[in-house]
């Protein structure tokens, strides 16, 4: 792993180099209209990878009506019954397997009464409650958003601070239940999927599907050769050994920029490891999840996958 030369620029999403993982394909490339409402995402400083090229361009334009086609399943249609577990799912509310513990907690009712059996099935014209509120499916929506800093990922706030949530059109988005996959801490940029696909975003997040998750770091100090070996072969964390699983030099030029590659999804992970080593980490972003890249997505902007990128997600997660 030392040889910075063969490492140059291993695939850090920006470059179109490295890495063989295809991003987000032209069909989904327009990002929404409803994106102006984030913060400028003017040109600062460049830094390793940073060039958009020609791909860039492509989003500067006025969106086109493709931008607003829904990208998955549409709604439940109930001309059959199914099972609430998936009718549950359906609403965004959680994943099956969520659903199924809370149909075990006694929080579902159907029709007034309390949900027993996890087979039970939803006809049409069915009421369902979950812990006190009524649900109904939607569509699903798939959005891939370049998050900015100072920024938290949660739904809401109860202090008050910006959330990834306000950055959306409200009259667009606020009435689809959508949720972050995952978690980037308040000052780490980058890729981050909104959805309102229970199932999906449980098995992104699940250690098991192995999800690939890569970071453009720059750090305080330079990272020598030993270093970077000890990153990839496992680090010393208070929670235990961690380790990446590639992480190279992202420029000839300067060892303080680094591309990181983890699947694992432990709190302010990658932050903690160069802490290990005595540096720390002055800025953080990640440039690819799942193989969805950032490229062409000005920060606190976003855009929908396409039909394809949903599909390949699916495949992934074996859905």
């Amino acid at each position: 792993m030392g040889n910075r030369k063969d490492n140059k620029r291993s695939g850090a999403g920006h470059s179109g180099k490295g890495s063989s993982n295809s991003g987000p394909t032209s069909s989904g490339g327009q990002r929404s209209d409803s994106g102006s409402r984030g913060p400028g995402g003017a040109a600062g400083k460049r830094r390793p990878g940073s060039g958009t090229g020609a791909a860039g361009a492509r989003y500067r334009g006025k969106p086109t009506g493709a931008n607003r086609r829904p990208t998955s399943t549409p709604v439940l249609t109930l001309d059959e019954p199914v099972r609430l577990n998936r009718y549950i799912a359906s609403s965004g509310t959680c994943s099956r397997r969520e659903a199924d513990d809370l149909i075990n907690q006694g929080l579902i009712k159907l029709n007034g009464e309390v949900v027993s059996e996890l087979g039970t099935k939803v006809s049409k014209g069915d009421r369902v409650m979950v812990n006190g509120k009524h649900i109904v499916p939607v569509d699903r929506e798939y959005l891939l958003m370049n998050k900015p800093t100072d920024t938290i990922t949660t739904t809401s706030d109860e202090k008050g601070r910006r959330s990834v949530m306000d950055l959306l059109d409200a009259q667009e988005y606020g009435t689809l239940g959508l949720f972050p996959v995952g978690r980037l801490d308040r000052h780490t940029t980058g890729a981050l999927l909104l959805t309102n696909d229970g199932d999906l975003a449980h098995r992104l997040m699940h250690p098991s599907y192995v999800v690939s998750k890569q970071y453009l770091i720059e750090t305080r100090d330079p990272v020598d050769e030993k270093q970077l070996t000890a990153l990839q072969t496992g680090v010393e964390l208070e929670d235990g050994i961690a380790k990446a699983d590639r992480v190279s030099y992202a420029d000839d030029a300067s060892p303080t920029w680094l591309v990181m590659s983890l699947h694992e999804g432990r709190n302010r992970q990658v932050r903690r490891m160069l802490e290990a080593l005595g540096n720390e980490v002055v800025k953080l972003d990640r440039v690819r999840y799942a193989g969805l890249t950032t490229e062409g997505i000005r920060k606190g902007r976003w855009r929908r996958l396409s039909r394809d990128e949903v599909a390949v997600l699916y495949r992934k997660v074996k859905l």
